[in-house]
């Protein structure tokens, strides 16, 4: 009899630590996503509003520029309510993810320097192929660092470049040629730069950024991939 007992009351707590287990991942992915969220409504949202404000006071002297940056509006806008739309469709689904498959990744770069405001220098080395981690990792920090652009720098020209280092990691580097328009600025100070630095660590990567002698600021990331990322 009590053998038979002690059995059953394993294969419950087991079963109950498996469920447990489930739940658990169940609930850090959305967590994930809802981080992704933020971010993305961070990026667009500093964008509309930097951008709408300079519309609105060049409005009757440069109605051409006007016009172009409200056309910057209405992409970001747009863009922000696609990503939203996906993110928020993964978060209502009983599933286990998989949807992720259609995370943003180098492929949406050009769209994002495109809205981002400033006029941005994209350079992006596709070969090999990232893990689909490690893309959206880049794709957010590269997002994350045109948003410092746009509100610190304004309209200064940006530079992103992503190297691949043979097949083991990947190099990005985000640099805008204006001084930031925040003299006190520390230069490992700021919750983009805590958010990148983050985003970099949880693929076993660095992150320095900083202000450059000549002027303007940089974004150096190194994110490992490959078997390196798995040491």
């Amino acid at each position: 009899m009590t053998l038979p007992w002690l059995v059953g009351t394993a294969l419950r707590e087991q079963r109950s630590y498996a469920e447990l287990a489930a739940r658990q991942a169940v609930t850090d992915e959305r967590l994930r996503i809802a981080r992704e969220l933020h971010d993305v409504v961070a990026h667009h949202l500093t964008v509309i509003a930097v951008r709408a404000e300079v519309a609105r006071a060049v409005a009757s002297t440069n109605p051409q520029e006007a016009e172009r940056t409200l056309a910057l509006v209405g992409t970001a806008g747009r863009t922000a309510l696609t990503e939203m739309r996906r993110m928020l469709g993964v978060l209502r689904s009983p599933g286990d993810g998989a949807e992720l498959g259609s995370a943003s990744g180098l492929a949406d770069l050009p769209a994002l320097a495109a809205g981002a405001g400033p006029r941005v220098e994209l350079s992006v080395d596709p070969d090999p192929p990232l893990p689909p981690g490690v893309e959206l990792a880049v794709y957010r920090i590269v997002q994350e660092a045109l948003t410092n652009v746009v509100r610190h720098a304004g309209s200064a020209d940006c530079r992103v470049k992503l190297s691949r280092m043979g097949p083991e990691a990947v190099e990005i580097e985000v640099v805008n040629d204006a001084p930031s328009r925040l003299p006190s600025r520390r230069p490992g100070g700021g919750h983009g730069l805590i958010g990148m630095r983050e985003r970099a660590a949880m693929c076993g990567g660095t992150l320095s950024a900083g202000p450059l002698a000549t002027g303007g600021f940089r974004v150096h990331a190194r994110l490992p991939c490959g078997s390196e990322a798995a040491r």
